[in-house]
Order: structure tokens, then C-alpha cells, then sequence
């Protein structure tokens, strides 16, 4: 069994988010400004200064691929439609945590190919963990710069189950996932991409997210899990898929670590969609 991820593009993204994650945590470290987007979501000069980064790296890579990123203008879907594979990137996921200095950010780079997620890298910059996986590579992580990759693996849903979910976690949505994992549940709360990434590594088993995601802030942790050994559904219980149309947010979905159970009819009979 080899020791690490054995692919040469997969280590280059992985360094190249770690550069982006480098130019987060020099901002992070100091007083900054928070703008708030049309979208009323929070905007930084870190996003802006790991997007930059990252738009400059993929630019020296051969092929040069077209770029998906939640910071920069968006080409047409005319023109999108066409595209076979483009990098997808969110610079700074979870900015909303940054602003609050807990350290539950990350970076992400995902490469798509035919609406699948086939290249996926997440960076914590604040921990230095990096997670990365290739179609039929497996998954990685990595706890800092130059330590040994360890492969990782999801597990079988575990007893009791433990749910990762944002920190606003209750309501309704609490109803919800005692009906699909049992009243033992426990919830693990977790900012960002870290969530997939938490049952990649067989720490939590599922996430569970209702309401709008964009597409940059799932593909790279999709394709962790998914080489993990886990699966990410609608909540018809079919395969998340990138590049659908127009619009580049996300249906609701269901991110499992054991891939075995049928999630389909469990989201029937917990009353979803």
C-alpha cells in the first residue's frame, strides 16, 4: 500500500492550496474589514488574496482549464454548458467562522469532469490539515506541511450515530434526523467543507444540509468522501452532479460516510424532500 496520494497534479493542488491558505492566515493574524455582498454573505481580504492565488496557479498548469469561483464573475451558462472539466473553487469556505476566528474555514479546489468531482482538495488553514483525493487514488490527509499522509476511510454508521451540522443546528432539522438516525443521535457542530471531511475520516457519519449551498462550497469535500468510501445524495437519495444549469446552487442534500445503507427510502420515510 503506498504511502501517499501517488498523484502528481493532486500534490501540486494540495500545495497550491496550501500557498492560498498561507495568504488567509496572514490576514487572519491581523485586523481586518468585512463587507457584506449582495448576497448578504461576508467578503474579506483574505478571500480576495486566496483567490488570487489560486486563480494564478491554475493559470500555470497545462492544460489550462477554465475556473468556477464563488469570487470572481461568473461565465454565462451558454458558455458554461460546453465546458467538459473547469476547476471549481471557493477560496475561503466559511467565511461567516473566519469572521468569528474559530479556525472552521477552509479552502477549496475541486476538479470536475462531466459534472463529477474527480480531483478534490480541502485545506483548514488554521489547523493545517489537508485533505485531498483523485478519482481511484483514495483519500488523503495530511495534519501540516511535510508530515506522512495517512489514508482514510469512512466507516459503517456507528452506534450511536454521530450527525455533523452547523451550529444553528435544531428546529425542525432535529425532528428530521432523529427519523433517519434514531433518537441516540448525537450532533457534532462543525463549520464549512470540515463536515464531509469529518466522516471521510470516520469521526461522524452523516450531514444532513437543508437550504442553499453554491456548488464551490461541496465538490472538493464530495470527492474526499466519495474516495473515502462515503456518498453525497439529493435527497432523493441520487448523486450530487455539478454544471446542471444556470444556476450554481445546490439541490438539498445528504452527505453519508457508509454508503451501503439505502438513504434513499430512509429520507421517504423521514418525510423528504
Amino acid at each position: 500500500m503506498s504511502d501517499m496520494p501517488g498523484n502528481p497534479l493532486l500534490m501540486q493542488i494540495g500545495a497550491l492550496a496550501r500557498s492560498a491558505g498561507d495568504a488567509i492566515m496572514t490576514v487572519y493574524r491581523q485586523d481586518f474589514d468585512v463587507e457584506v455582498k449582495a448576497d448578504q454573505s461576508p467578503l474579506t481580504a483574505a478571500d480576495l488574496a486566496a483567490q488570487k492565488v489560486i486563480v494564478a496557479g491554475l493559470a500555470q498548469l497545462d492544460p489550462v482549464l477554465p475556473i468556477v469561483s464563488e469570487e470572481a464573475r461568473q461565465a454565462p451558462w451558454e458558455e458554461r454548458r460546453q465546458w467538459s472539466r473547469y476547476w471549481l473553487v471557493d477560496p475561503l469556505d466559511g467565511t461567516r467562522e473566519f469572521v468569528k476566528r474559530n479556525g472552521e474555514f477552509t479552502v477549496n479546489i475541486a476538479l470536475i469532469d462531466n459534472g463529477e468531482p474527480v480531483m478534490g482538495v480541502v485545506l483548514a488553514p488554521a489547523t493545517e490539515d489537508l485533505y485531498v483525493a483523485a478519482r481511484g487514488r483514495g483519500a488523503w490527509w495530511q495534519v501540516q506541511p511535510d508530515a506522512e499522509w495517512e489514508r482514510i476511510y469512512a466507516r459503517n454508521l456507528a452506534k450511536p450515530p454521530v450527525a455533523a451540522g452547523s451550529r444553528s443546528h435544531g428546529g425542525s432539522a432535529e425532528a428530521i434526523m432523529r427519523r433517519l438516525l434514531g433518537e441516540d443521535y448525537q450532533l457534532q457542530p462543525l463549520g464549512s467543507s470540515l463536515k464531509f471531511c469529518l466522516i471521510a475520516r470516520g469521526a461522524a457519519d452523516v450531514y444532513l444540509r437543508r437550504g442553499p449551498t453554491s456548488e464551490w462550497d461541496t465538490a472538493a469535500a464530495q470527492c474526499v468522501l466519495e474516495e473515502a468510501g462515503g456518498a453525497v445524495l439529493d435527497l432523493t437519495g441520487t448523486r450530487l452532479h455539478y454544471n446542471r444549469g444556470e444556476s450554481l446552487i445546490n439541490p438539498e442534500f445528504l452527505a453519508v460516510g457508509d454508503a451501503g445503507i439505502d438513504w434513499a427510502a430512509r429520507l421517504r420515510e423521514a418525510g423528504l424532500p
